[in-house]
């Protein structure tokens, strides 16, 4: 199906550009009176109606393609969104296994997001101090050295521990 999908495009492609530069070419030499001896009306009338329906074929693939680009993307953003979904669950998940308080999750979500220590003191309404508590714990709770390891977790979690092109590593005898 792809490759009579291709094939069609290339045909279309072809049929558009030779009928855009005959058009063309009748123009510039008609102007630049180069052309001594007219085309026949039925050459003319064939070239013509190949250029119409190279047209319309184009205008019908054209919106084909709009519209399965449109799906595509449809398609993505509802993916993303179930995605996201599945991200805040995890969290929560691994909040209370680790047994957050309610500050610790709010002080952990926005440590996760990226806010420094003092936007999320701001936002929070707390003093730095507290929040640095607070992260220590999270830390300390999760197991980890940092933000970085603790945003590792996570992403570990939603693409699994296989990279692709490194082959995990095999016990040796021995």
């Amino acid at each position: 199906m792809l490759v009579i999908w291709r094939l069609s495009l290339y045909l279309i492609a072809l049929v558009q550009g030779g009928c855009t530069v005959f058009f063309i070419s009748d123009i510039v030499l008609t102007v630049l009176g180069v052309r001594a001896q007219p085309i026949s009306w039925q050459i003319r009338e064939f070239l013509e109606l190949g250029a119409a329906l190279g047209l319309v074929l184009g205008m019908i693939l054209g919106w084909v393609v709009f519209r399965r680009t449109q799906l595509r993307y449809h398609s993505a953003q509802q993916k993303l969104r179930v995605a996201s979904g599945a991200f805040m669950e995890l969290m929560h998940e691994h909040f209370e296994a680790w047994g957050l308080t309610p500050a610790e999750c709010d002080v952990a979500l926005f440590s996760i997001k990226g806010l420094s220590i003092s936007d999320i003191a701001t936002l929070r309404k707390t003093s730095e101090g507290t929040v640095k508590a607070q992260t220590n714990a999270i830390y300390r709770k999760a197991g980890v050295s940092g933000r970085p390891q603790l945003l590792s977790l996570f992403i570990d979690d939603l693409i699994g521990d296989a990279l692709p092109g490194v082959a995990e590593e095999q016990p040796t005898a021995g």
